[in-house]
Protein backbone atom coordinates (compact mmCIF):
# COMPACT_ATOMS: atom_id res chain seq x y z
CA UNK A 1 0.00 0.00 0.00
CA UNK A 2 1.49 3.37 -0.92
CA UNK A 3 1.08 6.19 1.39
CA UNK A 4 -1.44 8.91 0.06
CA UNK A 5 -0.14 12.28 -0.82
CA UNK A 6 -1.67 15.39 0.76
CA UNK A 7 -4.28 15.98 -1.65
CA UNK A 8 -7.92 16.50 -1.97
CA UNK A 9 -10.99 15.94 -4.11
CA UNK A 10 -11.52 19.66 -3.96
CA UNK A 11 -7.82 20.06 -5.76
CA UNK A 12 -9.24 17.09 -8.34
CA UNK A 13 -12.92 17.65 -8.67
CA UNK A 14 -12.58 21.88 -7.81
CA UNK A 15 -13.87 23.18 -4.86
CA UNK A 16 -16.91 24.96 -6.30
CA UNK A 17 -18.40 21.69 -7.48
CA UNK A 18 -19.59 18.57 -5.96
CA UNK A 19 -17.28 15.88 -7.25
CA UNK A 20 -18.94 13.27 -9.95
CA UNK A 21 -18.18 9.52 -9.96
CA UNK A 22 -18.81 7.56 -12.93
CA UNK A 23 -19.90 3.60 -12.39
CA UNK A 24 -18.69 1.77 -15.31
CA UNK A 25 -21.02 -1.55 -16.11
CA UNK A 26 -19.98 -3.80 -18.77
CA UNK A 27 -22.85 -5.82 -19.82
CA UNK A 28 -23.54 -8.82 -22.21
CA UNK A 29 -26.60 -11.13 -21.90
CA UNK A 30 -27.55 -9.69 -18.43
CA UNK A 31 -31.25 -8.97 -18.59
CA UNK A 32 -31.58 -11.04 -15.48
CA UNK A 33 -29.62 -8.75 -13.35
CA UNK A 34 -30.47 -5.32 -14.65
CA UNK A 35 -33.15 -5.09 -12.88
CA UNK A 36 -31.29 -6.05 -9.20
CA UNK A 37 -28.53 -4.16 -10.33
CA UNK A 38 -30.49 -1.16 -11.42
CA UNK A 39 -32.09 -0.84 -7.38
CA UNK A 40 -28.92 -1.20 -5.57
CA UNK A 41 -27.33 1.76 -7.44
CA UNK A 42 -29.94 3.70 -7.14
CA UNK A 43 -30.37 2.66 -3.30
CA UNK A 44 -26.36 4.19 -3.95
CA UNK A 45 -27.42 7.02 -4.92
CA UNK A 46 -29.38 7.99 -2.27
CA UNK A 47 -26.83 6.88 0.10
CA UNK A 48 -23.65 8.95 -1.24
CA UNK A 49 -25.64 11.42 -2.02
CA UNK A 50 -24.49 14.01 0.43
CA UNK A 51 -21.12 13.26 -1.03
CA UNK A 52 -21.04 13.21 -4.37
CA UNK A 53 -22.65 13.21 -7.85
CA UNK A 54 -23.70 9.68 -9.62
CA UNK A 55 -23.75 8.77 -13.43
CA UNK A 56 -24.12 4.82 -14.24
CA UNK A 57 -22.60 3.95 -17.89
CA UNK A 58 -23.46 1.17 -19.23
CA UNK A 59 -21.47 -0.67 -22.67
CA UNK A 60 -23.81 -3.58 -24.11
CA UNK A 61 -20.99 -5.68 -25.67
CA UNK A 62 -24.09 -6.81 -28.73
CA UNK A 63 -26.04 -8.87 -26.45
CA UNK A 64 -28.96 -10.85 -28.09
CA UNK A 65 -31.39 -11.32 -25.42
CA UNK A 66 -32.94 -7.84 -23.92
CA UNK A 67 -30.63 -6.34 -22.22
CA UNK A 68 -30.58 -3.54 -24.21
CA UNK A 69 -34.13 -2.45 -24.32
CA UNK A 70 -33.82 -2.73 -20.62
CA UNK A 71 -31.14 -0.27 -20.83
CA UNK A 72 -33.00 1.92 -23.15
CA UNK A 73 -36.45 1.74 -20.28
CA UNK A 74 -34.10 2.99 -17.53
CA UNK A 75 -32.26 5.81 -19.10
CA UNK A 76 -35.61 6.83 -20.56
CA UNK A 77 -36.69 8.00 -16.77
CA UNK A 78 -33.24 8.39 -15.05
CA UNK A 79 -30.77 10.48 -16.75
CA UNK A 80 -28.05 9.32 -14.79
CA UNK A 81 -28.14 6.00 -16.66
CA UNK A 82 -25.76 6.48 -20.14
CA UNK A 83 -25.46 3.63 -22.05
CA UNK A 84 -23.40 2.49 -25.30
CA UNK A 85 -24.02 -0.69 -27.63
CA UNK A 86 -21.36 -1.83 -29.85
CA UNK A 87 -21.68 -3.05 -33.11
CA UNK A 88 -20.06 -6.55 -32.01
CA UNK A 89 -18.88 -8.49 -29.25
CA UNK A 90 -15.54 -7.21 -28.73
CA UNK A 91 -14.77 -9.05 -25.36
CA UNK A 92 -14.66 -8.04 -22.26
CA UNK A 93 -11.72 -5.84 -21.50
CA UNK A 94 -12.13 -3.97 -24.67
CA UNK A 95 -15.88 -3.33 -23.37
CA UNK A 96 -14.42 -2.08 -19.98
CA UNK A 97 -11.79 0.08 -22.02
CA UNK A 98 -14.27 1.31 -24.53
CA UNK A 99 -16.95 2.27 -21.31
CA UNK A 100 -13.59 4.20 -19.64
CA UNK A 101 -13.37 6.26 -22.57
CA UNK A 102 -17.17 7.45 -22.54
CA UNK A 103 -17.22 8.47 -18.49
CA UNK A 104 -17.62 11.75 -17.45
CA UNK A 105 -16.40 11.61 -13.46
CA UNK A 106 -14.12 12.45 -11.23
CA UNK A 107 -13.24 9.47 -10.83
CA UNK A 108 -14.24 6.09 -12.24
CA UNK A 109 -15.71 3.11 -10.64
CA UNK A 110 -15.95 -0.34 -12.67
CA UNK A 111 -18.25 -3.42 -11.49
CA UNK A 112 -19.92 -6.21 -13.11
CA UNK A 113 -23.80 -6.48 -13.43
CA UNK A 114 -24.03 -9.77 -12.11
CA UNK A 115 -23.81 -8.29 -8.67
CA UNK A 116 -20.69 -10.46 -7.06
CA UNK A 117 -18.82 -7.60 -6.44
CA UNK A 118 -21.12 -5.18 -4.00
CA UNK A 119 -21.79 -1.59 -5.31
CA UNK A 120 -21.95 -0.63 -1.85
CA UNK A 121 -18.50 -1.08 -1.31
CA UNK A 122 -18.25 2.84 -3.26
CA UNK A 123 -18.68 4.29 -0.01
CA UNK A 124 -15.05 2.95 1.37
CA UNK A 125 -13.60 3.59 -2.35
CA UNK A 126 -14.41 6.97 -2.08
CA UNK A 127 -13.26 7.44 1.49
CA UNK A 128 -9.72 6.17 0.53
CA UNK A 129 -10.03 8.44 -2.91
CA UNK A 130 -10.68 11.65 -0.89
CA UNK A 131 -7.12 10.66 0.82
CA UNK A 132 -5.08 11.47 -2.05
CA UNK A 133 -5.23 7.71 -3.49
CA UNK A 134 -5.43 6.55 -7.21
CA UNK A 135 -6.11 3.42 -7.67
CA UNK A 136 -8.97 1.80 -5.13
CA UNK A 137 -8.81 -1.98 -5.91
CA UNK A 138 -11.21 -5.08 -4.14
CA UNK A 139 -9.23 -7.68 -3.28
CA UNK A 140 -11.08 -10.98 -3.06
CA UNK A 141 -11.26 -13.52 0.35
CA UNK A 142 -13.69 -15.45 -0.73
CA UNK A 143 -15.37 -16.41 -3.50
CA UNK A 144 -18.48 -18.94 -4.08
CA UNK A 145 -16.67 -21.10 -6.64
CA UNK A 146 -14.73 -24.93 -6.46
CA UNK A 147 -11.83 -25.64 -4.66
CA UNK A 148 -10.39 -26.04 -8.04
CA UNK A 149 -11.39 -22.88 -10.27
CA UNK A 150 -10.06 -21.19 -6.92
CA UNK A 151 -6.78 -23.54 -6.93
CA UNK A 152 -6.57 -22.28 -10.64
CA UNK A 153 -7.15 -18.84 -10.44
CA UNK A 154 -4.30 -17.86 -7.59
CA UNK A 155 -1.75 -20.24 -9.61
CA UNK A 156 -2.49 -18.14 -12.45
CA UNK A 157 -2.74 -14.75 -10.35
CA UNK A 158 0.85 -16.09 -8.81
CA UNK A 159 2.39 -16.70 -12.21
CA UNK A 160 1.38 -13.19 -13.77
CA UNK A 161 2.78 -11.56 -11.38
CA UNK A 162 5.61 -13.22 -11.22
CA UNK A 163 6.53 -13.01 -14.75
CA UNK A 164 5.34 -9.36 -14.99
CA UNK A 165 7.82 -6.52 -15.36
CA UNK A 166 5.66 -4.35 -12.50
CA UNK A 167 4.08 -5.96 -9.35
CA UNK A 168 0.57 -6.74 -10.34
CA UNK A 169 -2.05 -7.49 -7.14
CA UNK A 170 -3.10 -11.07 -6.43
CA UNK A 171 -6.81 -11.94 -6.15
CA UNK A 172 -7.79 -8.62 -7.57
CA UNK A 173 -10.26 -8.16 -10.55
CA UNK A 174 -11.79 -5.27 -12.21
CA UNK A 175 -13.34 -4.37 -9.12
CA UNK A 176 -12.09 -0.96 -8.67
CA UNK A 177 -12.03 2.63 -8.28
CA UNK A 178 -9.34 4.85 -10.91
CA UNK A 179 -8.95 8.95 -10.57
CA UNK A 180 -9.47 10.36 -13.76
CA UNK A 181 -5.32 10.83 -14.27
CA UNK A 182 -5.54 7.19 -14.59
CA UNK A 183 -8.43 7.08 -17.40
CA UNK A 184 -6.23 9.73 -19.20
CA UNK A 185 -3.16 7.42 -19.02
CA UNK A 186 -5.48 4.68 -20.17
CA UNK A 187 -7.30 6.95 -23.04
CA UNK A 188 -3.37 7.04 -24.62
CA UNK A 189 -2.40 4.38 -24.82
CA UNK A 190 -3.26 2.35 -28.05
CA UNK A 191 -3.84 -1.15 -28.09
CA UNK A 192 -6.62 -3.66 -29.32
CA UNK A 193 -5.70 -6.48 -26.60
CA UNK A 194 -5.62 -4.71 -23.27
CA UNK A 195 -5.07 -6.09 -20.19
CA UNK A 196 -6.53 -3.39 -17.68
CA UNK A 197 -5.10 -4.72 -14.04
CA UNK A 198 -2.05 -5.18 -15.59
CA UNK A 199 -2.07 -1.82 -17.41
CA UNK A 200 -3.26 0.26 -14.49
CA UNK A 201 -0.59 -1.72 -12.02
CA UNK A 202 2.12 -0.47 -14.38
CA UNK A 203 1.06 3.27 -14.60
CA UNK A 204 1.95 3.31 -10.89
CA UNK A 205 0.32 5.85 -9.37
CA UNK A 206 -0.92 5.85 -5.40
CA UNK A 207 -2.38 2.34 -5.08
CA UNK A 208 -4.13 1.00 -2.19
CA UNK A 209 -6.74 -2.24 -1.77
CA UNK A 210 -10.10 -3.04 0.23
CA UNK A 211 -10.62 -6.93 1.14
CA UNK A 212 -14.09 -8.08 0.49
CA UNK A 213 -15.95 -11.58 0.25
CA UNK A 214 -17.35 -11.99 -3.33
CA UNK A 215 -20.81 -13.08 -3.60
CA UNK A 216 -23.06 -15.52 -6.14
CA UNK A 217 -24.24 -14.31 -9.07
CA UNK A 218 -27.69 -13.31 -9.08
CA UNK A 219 -28.96 -14.49 -11.97
CA UNK A 220 -27.78 -16.09 -15.61
CA UNK A 221 -23.74 -17.66 -16.11
CA UNK A 222 -20.31 -16.66 -15.78
CA UNK A 223 -19.00 -15.69 -19.51
CA UNK A 224 -15.51 -16.70 -18.36
CA UNK A 225 -15.08 -20.23 -19.08
CA UNK A 226 -11.32 -21.86 -18.52
CA UNK A 227 -10.22 -21.22 -21.61
CA UNK A 228 -11.19 -17.87 -21.37
CA UNK A 229 -9.13 -17.67 -18.19
CA UNK A 230 -6.34 -19.27 -19.81
CA UNK A 231 -6.93 -16.56 -22.98
CA UNK A 232 -6.94 -13.85 -20.27
CA UNK A 233 -3.91 -15.21 -18.55
CA UNK A 234 -1.61 -15.30 -21.82
CA UNK A 235 -2.81 -11.87 -22.50
CA UNK A 236 -1.45 -10.54 -19.22
CA UNK A 237 2.16 -12.45 -19.98
CA UNK A 238 2.54 -11.37 -23.23
CA UNK A 239 1.27 -8.07 -22.37
CA UNK A 240 3.53 -7.09 -19.47
CA UNK A 241 6.54 -9.49 -19.49
CA UNK A 242 9.47 -9.82 -21.92
CA UNK A 243 10.22 -13.16 -20.14
CA UNK A 244 8.92 -15.54 -22.35
CA UNK A 245 11.40 -14.34 -24.81
CA UNK A 246 14.63 -14.09 -22.43
CA UNK A 247 13.87 -17.66 -21.78
CA UNK A 248 13.53 -18.75 -25.28
CA UNK A 249 17.54 -16.94 -25.76
CA UNK A 250 18.44 -18.69 -22.90
CA UNK A 251 17.20 -21.75 -23.39
CA UNK A 252 18.48 -21.82 -27.02
CA UNK A 253 21.90 -20.97 -25.69
CA UNK A 254 22.01 -24.09 -23.42
CA UNK A 255 20.75 -26.17 -26.15
CA UNK A 256 23.86 -24.71 -27.90
CA UNK A 257 26.38 -25.68 -25.39
CA UNK A 258 24.93 -29.19 -24.61
CA UNK A 259 24.70 -29.80 -28.37
CA UNK A 260 28.53 -28.61 -29.06
CA UNK A 261 29.56 -30.89 -25.94
CA UNK A 262 27.56 -33.73 -27.14
CA UNK A 263 28.83 -33.50 -30.88
CA UNK A 264 32.60 -32.93 -29.39
CA UNK A 265 31.79 -36.19 -27.38
CA UNK A 266 30.32 -38.02 -30.18
CA UNK A 267 33.35 -36.82 -32.02
CA UNK A 268 36.04 -38.14 -29.69
CA UNK A 269 33.91 -41.63 -28.85
CA UNK A 270 33.89 -41.88 -32.49
CA UNK A 271 37.90 -41.58 -33.27
CA UNK A 272 38.49 -44.06 -30.46
CA UNK A 273 35.94 -46.80 -30.82
CA UNK A 274 35.17 -47.16 -34.87
CA UNK A 275 33.54 -50.04 -34.62
CA UNK A 276 30.86 -48.68 -32.50
CA UNK A 277 26.99 -48.52 -34.86
CA UNK A 278 25.81 -45.58 -36.10
CA UNK A 279 23.32 -43.93 -34.02
CA UNK A 280 20.56 -43.49 -36.55
CA UNK A 281 17.83 -43.14 -34.41
CA UNK A 282 19.26 -40.82 -31.70
CA UNK A 283 19.94 -38.71 -34.57
CA UNK A 284 16.40 -38.43 -35.90
CA UNK A 285 15.06 -37.89 -31.92
CA UNK A 286 17.37 -34.77 -31.72
CA UNK A 287 16.41 -33.43 -35.08
CA UNK A 288 12.40 -34.33 -34.42
CA UNK A 289 13.50 -32.21 -30.73
CA UNK A 290 15.03 -29.24 -32.85
CA UNK A 291 12.42 -28.82 -34.90
CA UNK A 292 9.59 -29.12 -31.96
CA UNK A 293 11.64 -26.70 -30.44
CA UNK A 294 12.17 -23.86 -32.80
CA UNK A 295 8.49 -24.02 -33.41
CA UNK A 296 7.83 -23.14 -30.05
CA UNK A 297 10.56 -20.53 -29.89
CA UNK A 298 8.59 -18.84 -33.05
CA UNK A 299 5.14 -19.41 -31.52
CA UNK A 300 6.77 -17.04 -28.67
CA UNK A 301 7.99 -14.68 -31.02
CA UNK A 302 4.67 -14.77 -33.22
CA UNK A 303 2.72 -14.16 -29.95
CA UNK A 304 4.63 -10.70 -29.71
CA UNK A 305 4.74 -10.08 -33.34
CA UNK A 306 0.65 -10.37 -33.65
CA UNK A 307 0.46 -7.74 -30.73
CA UNK A 308 3.08 -5.41 -32.64
CA UNK A 309 0.53 -6.05 -35.65
CA UNK A 310 -2.65 -5.40 -33.74
CA UNK A 311 -1.03 -1.85 -32.34
CA UNK A 312 0.19 -0.86 -36.58
CA UNK A 313 -2.72 -2.41 -38.16
CA UNK A 314 -4.87 0.22 -35.55
CA UNK A 315 -7.64 -1.73 -35.21
CA UNK A 316 -10.30 0.74 -32.98
CA UNK A 317 -11.50 -0.82 -29.63
CA UNK A 318 -14.94 -1.00 -30.44
CA UNK A 319 -17.45 0.67 -32.53
CA UNK A 320 -20.60 2.42 -31.14
CA UNK A 321 -23.92 1.09 -32.94
CA UNK A 322 -26.31 2.92 -30.57
CA UNK A 323 -25.79 5.20 -27.75
CA UNK A 324 -28.49 6.32 -25.06
CA UNK A 325 -28.49 9.95 -23.04
CA UNK A 326 -24.74 10.64 -25.06
CA UNK A 327 -24.56 13.87 -27.24
CA UNK A 328 -22.84 13.48 -30.48
CA UNK A 329 -19.73 15.19 -29.48
CA UNK A 330 -19.63 13.08 -26.45
CA UNK A 331 -19.24 9.89 -28.08
CA UNK A 332 -15.43 8.63 -28.34
CA UNK A 333 -15.93 5.51 -30.71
Amino acid sequence: MNAPPLSSTAERAGASRRPLISISIPVLNEAGNITALYARLDALGQTMGAKCDLEFIFSDNHSDDTTWAMLTELAARDPRVRAIRFSKNVGFQRSILANYLHTRGDAVMQIDADLQDPPELLEAFFDLWQQGYHVIYGIRKKRPESWALRTFRRLGYWGIDKLSEHPIPRDVGDFRLIDRKVIDAVAKMRTSSPYLRGMIAGFGFNQTGVAYDRDARIAGESKFNVTRLIQLGLTAVFNHSVVPLRAASFLGLAILAVSVIGATYYTLLRLLHPELPRGLASIHILVLFGIGLNSFFLGIIGEYLLRIYLVVRAEPVAIVQQELNFTASELKL
